[in-house]
């Protein structure tokens, strides 16, 4: 156990630094995409017959999940602390499944789109980043949904992978990613996924919940001066949400930097009807993407400061 917090430091330096190569990307893709392949085979398999069948099978198909995470993670991490400097390649594993780097490169390219490119740049730089049919953003729409994806992306890709490998290692790291991918494949409300992705959605929900609220401390202690306007519109408006989760780094987000986030969005066809995030402007700009990311930098750093505590401890 004492071995993770300095591990978790470890893998927050390397991906900082190196994040995940483009050329190793290419050779053998993401980890990730290899649990979306998993993913995508018991979906096939096991999304099939009744509404209860098909709850049943999601189930199922979640413990296969994290019982393997775990499993794998486990073996792995022994052997290579069995190992002289194996904790170095264990950090080198685990800093593929953060996202400090390659978070803070999408982002910022919707706001250098928005800039360079206008309205066309900043709609084909967000669609990589949003599920929401970016044609049907305007200039605010796009630099709303790129702050808004920044906040949400802050806590289930780098703060809850952080938080579960410090206190569970490689296993608890994998285990978490694991739920997370299944969650964003399988956890939808569609008439396929409804049932078959509720165990999924809700276990989701569940081990995101310490990293979310630990975000939204971050956010708001980076905010300095504007640490109060951002409690008070998680207090107002975090419980509004769709999501249990989401809306509290988005709200922090939002007050810290004087913003509405969220709101009506357009999903598939779809219009969801979400409550607004914050009371401040919507006509959000490329400008305000670029505070965004100095935020994040910021809550960032008092990250690192709290992983190397925990080591030095």
């Amino acid at each position: 156990m004492e071995i993770f917090p300095p591990l978790l430091l470890c893998a927050l330096i390397v991906e900082a630094v190196l994040g995940y190569p483009d050329p190793l990307y290419r050779a053998i893709r993401h980890p990730v995409t290899w649990i979306g392949a998993i993913i995508s085979a018991l979906d096939r398999r096991l999304n099939r017959g009744s509404v209860l069948v098909k709850r049943l099978g999601g189930i199922v198909t979640v413990l296969i999940l994290v019982g393997g995470a775990i499993a794998i993670g486990g073996v792995v991490q022994a052997l290579l602390l069995s190992l002289p400097y194996g904790w170095v390649i264990l950090a080198l594993l685990a800093s593929t499944l953060l996202a400090q780097r390659s978070l803070y490169r999408f982002v910022k390219a919707v706001a250098v789109g928005l800039r360079d490119g206008g309205l066309a740049g900043g709609r084909s730089a967000v669609a990589h980043i949003v599920g929401r049919d970016p044609e049907s953003l305007d200039e605010a729409g796009v630099a709303r949904a790129a702050i808004e994806s920044l906040a949400e992306n802050f806590s289930d890709g780098i703060t809850a992978p952080a938080f579960w490998l410090a206190v569970g290692g490689l296993p608890g790291l994998l285990a978490y990613k694991t739920i997370n991918t299944a969650d964003s494949m399988i956890g939808h409300r569609t008439p396929r996924h409804e049932a078959f992705g509720w165990a999924a959605a809700r276990l989701d929900d569940l081990v995101n919940l310490p990293a979310s609220r630990l975000t939204t401390l971050l956010l708001a202690l980076a905010s300095g001066p504007r640490m109060g306007a951002a409690l008070a519109a998680v207090k107002r408006d975090a419980g509004k949400h769709r999501s249990p989760n989401a809306g509290w780094p988005e709200a922090a987000m939002a007050g810290a930097l004087g913003l509405r986030l969220a709101g009506p969005r357009r999903y598939a066809g779809h219009v969801v009807d979400d409550h607004w995030m914050g009371d401040g402007r919507a006509d959000v700009t490329a400008g305000d993407i670029e505070a965004a990311l100095r935020l994040y930098i910021r809550a960032l750093g008092l990250m690192w400061v709290l992983a190397s505590v925990w080591a030095l401890l």
